[in-house]
């Protein structure tokens, strides 16, 4: 079954879908080996881990592109991904919606900003006219069902927190998005649960939450009263790695090499096991073994370092 299929069966249940961020194939892959029935490629995870640079316009179509294709080749699940506004106008968008979908990821999310566009809790937003924001959606549309009809369309708009936004203009958009062809509807930006229920009452659609940044955090119960199909978490891995390089830093240039070593034999016991094993280097023993003449095999004898498959 094709990935746009899975992830649609996924949204067409009754429990919201949680989709935590990744922001290159490996995080992918640790999300997928949790168990994780879907991930999310985050822009802003992106152009940090990609550039070392801010969400703000900076990371290109052709990096964001290319990241999510490794992404969506490096895992089973399926992924979702941010394409920004489009990288354009709506001819843009045509592309733009091509090379997603034929990089193997599922489904995007389009927002209204202008562009450079940045990160959906920074402030200094703006966003195109509805008209314009209007035809982009359509033309996304149209571009999805020539590619691959089940390739979700999530429609973004920035409008609640953009300069002079509001959040009556933000649900006048997201409805008139979905009648533009979106399957779901992206509010950025809801800061209290007043507004987000009214985000999930006056939108007439399914809802993806961005639980993040300004917006309330909330449990499972609180997202399916609500209505949310769809919630993300795009910062939680990035946060995560940030902090844990950091503090292996610091004792590396504190304490030595023998810091590493330590590290190491704890990351040993972990539930994601050797780093090499966790790398794919028993499947590749696997693969040589099925079509490789069997003297390739020969250059395990007698080798130093891991042995894959522990023979």
């Amino acid at each position: 079954m094709r990935a746009t299929a899975r992830l649609r069966q996924l949204l067409a249940t009754s429990t919201p879908l949680v989709v935590p961020g990744c922001y290159n194939a490996l995080s992918a892959r640790v999300l997928e080996r949790v168990g994780f029935p879907a991930v999310y490629m985050t822009g802003y995870g992106t152009s940090l881990s990609l550039l070392g640079m801010p969400d703000a316009g900076l990371a290109t179509m052709t990096e964001m592109h290319l990241n999510a294709r490794y992404i969506a080749n490096a895992v089973r699940v399926p992924v979702i991904a941010d394409a920004d506004n489009g990288y354009g106008n709506a001819i843009n968008v045509i592309r733009t919606v091509r090379e997603y979908a034929q990089a193997g990821v599922a489904g995007i999310h389009l927002e209204d900003q202008v562009s450079p566009k940045r990160c959906g809790h920074v402030a200094g937003r703006r966003v195109i006219s509805l008209e314009e924001a209007v035809g982009k959606y359509r033309a996304a549309d149209a571009a999805r069902r020539e590619v691959d009809p089940d390739f979700v369309l999530i429609a973004r708009t920035d409008a609640r927190g953009a300069h002079g936004g509001s959040l009556d203009e933000a649900i006048r958009r997201a409805n008139a998005y979905l009648e533009s062809g979106a399957d779901l509807a992206f509010v950025e930006g809801p800061t209290s649960l007043d507004e987000l229920g009214r985000v999930c009452r006056e939108v007439k659609g399914p809802i993806f939450y961005n639980q993040t940044g300004v917006s309330p955090r909330l449990g499972r119960d609180q997202m399916a009263g609500l209505g949310i199909a769809v919630t993300i978490l795009p910062g939680a891995t990035l946060r995560a790695t940030i902090e844990a390089v950091h503090d292996l830093a610091v004792a590396l240039r504190d304490e030595g090499p023998l810091a590493e070593a330590r590290f190491a034999e704890r990351f040993e016991k972990h539930p994601l096991g050797n780093l090499h094993t966790f790398a794919g280097f028993d499947q590749v023993r696997a693969w040589e073994e099925s079509y490789l003449p069997p003297e390739e095999l020969e250059k395990y004898e007698g080798g130093v370092g891991h042995r894959p498959g522990g023979r």
